[in-house]
């Protein structure tokens, strides 16, 4: 199974730290954030891992190289001065991540870091996408999406989580996109869109199921979340009871 790990934007609520580091590449507990992601892909026996980039795009191979630290093969997909959002950019990276196939791939956000056990990911989903979903932080009280007790997920229901931004996928949730995306903006020649939009119409044909994560998961938006992050994670790494 191979990876996607959306770097490519603009982290404009993380200016000023952003404006001269793209937001996957700060650090909290010594490592860029994309760091963590890697580690875990790998983990799980994953092995070529496309990061796609946007802003500062020529600092992610400088950092990263080309995966061989962590026993992946790295592939950056440079999506043009503008990132082409979620469902552009997997859009975008879909020849490497399936090699023309109906192969599952994992998709995560380059800008959260949890606990999620991505083992969870290795197995593909019986249909289009498997979400992984968080109880709703205090930015986000209301949720996204309803996990049902069956395991599906839909766009509505008594039990609304947050999508964590991490999912394993089939290529055909990218089928009949641009019926379903309406009129892409186009970007550098490239359909920019986001797959919000296809999810919602996969759950309508009962296409999504879900994993209700209840560990530690954090969108890390603000620069207060990345210290609060920064924070627990320096804390975490002292015995219980000493003092850092």
């Amino acid at each position: 199974m191979k990876a996607l790990v959306f770097a490519a934007g603009l982290g404009e609520r993380m200016r000023p730290l952003t404006d001269a580091t793209p937001k996957p590449l700060l650090e909290a507990g010594g490592k860029p954030l994309v760091a963590w992601h890697l580690e875990k892909l790998a983990a799980i026996g994953v092995r070529d891992v496309v990061v796609n980039t946007s802003w500062l795009a020529d600092q992610f191979p400088a950092i990263l190289g080309d995966g061989s630290r962590w026993g992946l093969r790295l592939h950056f997909a440079y999506e043009g001065p503008t990132a082409l959002e979620t469902g552009g950019g997997m859009l975008n990276a879909l020849p490497v991540l399936a090699d023309g196939g109906d192969a599952a791939f994992i998709a995560v956000n380059g800008d959260v870091w949890s606990d999620v056990d991505y083992a969870a990911l290795a197995e593909a989903p019986r249909g289009d996408a498997r979400l992984v979903l968080v109880d709703n932080p205090p930015q986000h009280p209301d949720g996204d999406f309803a996990l049902l007790p069956d395991g599906r997920v839909a766009v509505d229901g008594e039990r609304r989580l947050t999508f964590s931004g991490i999912g394993v996928y089939r290529p055909s949730i990218l089928h009949g996109w641009r019926d379903i995306a309406g009129d892409a903006a186009a970007a550098d020649g490239k359909p920019r869109f986001r797959l919000a939009p296809l999810l919602r119409a996969a759950m309508a044909r009962d296409a999504v199921e879900g994993i209700h994560h209840r560990g530690r998961w954090t969108d890390v938006g603000t620069p207060e979340r990345l210290r609060a992050l920064a924070d627990s994670l320096d804390w975490a790494s002292f015995p219980a009871g000493a003092a850092p």
